[in-house]
């Protein structure tokens, strides 16, 4: 089981991370929600939980909870730029479907 980091994924949680001063890496998870039924969540994690699942890619800590580790086994966290959008792409070999408004998917 793992989840990885691309470069740029993790050069910008590193630059984020010295910016704010504090952080270990980011904790990935899914929520119940949408259309599809699944969102995914993501935020900077300040420390290492009890039970965490902790993976490390590039110098950067990923946490992930163990109810969240069966839909998102397998991911890679991006971080692109399109546009003058840019933000964070979860690339999930286990996703069968994702909601028309993209907030959302199914395994």
């Amino acid at each position: 089981m793992s989840v990885t980091l691309t470069e740029a994924a993790a050069r910008h949680v590193t630059r984020y991370i010295t910016r704010r001063g504090k952080g270990v890496g980011v904790r990935l998870g899914v929520k119940t929600t949408g259309c599809s039924g699944l969102a995914y969540k993501l935020e900077y994690a300040d420390d290492v939980a009890a039970e965490d699942v902790v993976f490390e890619d590039h110098g950067v800590k990923v946490l992930v909870d163990p109810k969240s580790l069966p839909y998102i086994d397998g991911t890679q966290l991006d971080f692109v730029r399109e546009g003058l959008n840019e933000g964070f792409k979860f690339l999930n070999p286990r996703e069968k479907d994702r909601c028309g408004c993209g907030e959302s998917f199914r395994v």
